[in-house]
């Protein structure tokens, strides 16, 4: 069991000397996430499928004064998840947060979705998360977190066909749960999940503005976050001031899931 360090309640969010895993680092969320955490005081390992993006996001980590490891990593492979683990700790000796973030989405009718479209989206979104949540279990102190990247649409329905993709992130809801439970009173890791609504990322600002408008007619707050604001949730949860806080999701998405 872990107890919160007493501190005055601002300390409480830094991240000073913990390191960091974020997967999916290389782009968009990942990106802002990975920032974020820097910010906040943390060491990075990013980690993804394409070495130049990562490389990216490490010099704005290192621009912010935090050391930064970049893993080239296929999530869907337990073997390159425990490989991950085994590079932050030998570069770091330590892990105390993982980010689930590595995801991908595929949009298409339910009733002539291929079964290897459904089961790719299901393998790097739910299937990853978990094999990366087992492999830095092993290793992490009491006191770490792990929080895994979900979706509003894990919470409410999609106006697009996504039936993959709302499985994997309704499934990581589930997961989250779950390992909560196995790991946070016996083990002091504790698991929560974010999950965002429409975010300030390329794939957004490449959307006709009526198109956006219209996704974002159920919001109550009537606009996309930005990545800061998704960060900051996230940072939340990875650290001290969330200590009482396991098992649980916070909805990153302007009202639309509570609307």
């Amino acid at each position: 069991m872990t107890t919160p360090v007493p501190g005055d309640v601002l300390s409480l969010f830094r991240l000073d000397g913990t390191v960091a895993i974020v997967t999916g680092g290389g782009s968009g969320l990942g990106a802002g996430i990975s920032r974020s955490l820097a910010e906040a005081g943390a060491d990075i390992v990013v980690a993804g499928r394409r070495r130049g993006p990562l490389d990216e996001v490490a010099a704005q980590v290192g621009a912010l004064g935090r050391r930064c490891l970049v893993v080239p990593t296929d999530v869907t492979d337990p073997a390159e998840c425990d490989a991950l683990v085994q590079a932050t700790t030998a570069a770091f000796g330590r892990v105390d947060v993982l980010i689930n973030n590595a995801g991908v989405s595929h949009v298409a009718p339910a009733s002539r979705e291929l079964p290897a479209d459904f089961r790719a989206v299901l393998d790097i979104n739910l299937l990853g998360a978990y094999w990366m949540a087992q492999a830095a279990s092993r290793v992490m102190p009491p006191g770490s977190a792990i929080v895994n990247v979900s979706s509003m649409l894990g919470l409410i329905g999609s106006v697009l066909p996504q039936a993959a993709y709302s499985a994997s992130k309704a499934g990581l809801i589930g997961l989250t749960r779950d390992l909560a439970g196995q790991w946070s009173g016996r083990r002091g890791i504790r698991v929560n999940a974010v999950a965002p609504g429409f975010v300030e990322t390329d794939m957004i600002a490449e959307m006709p503005p009526e198109t956006l408008a219209e996704f974002l007619r159920g919001c109550p707050l009537g606009r996309p976050a930005t990545l800061r604001e998704v960060g900051a949730a996230v940072v939340f949860l990875a650290g001290r001031a969330s200590s009482y806080i396991t098992g649980s999701t916070i909805a990153v998405d302007g009202g639309t899931s509570g609307h």
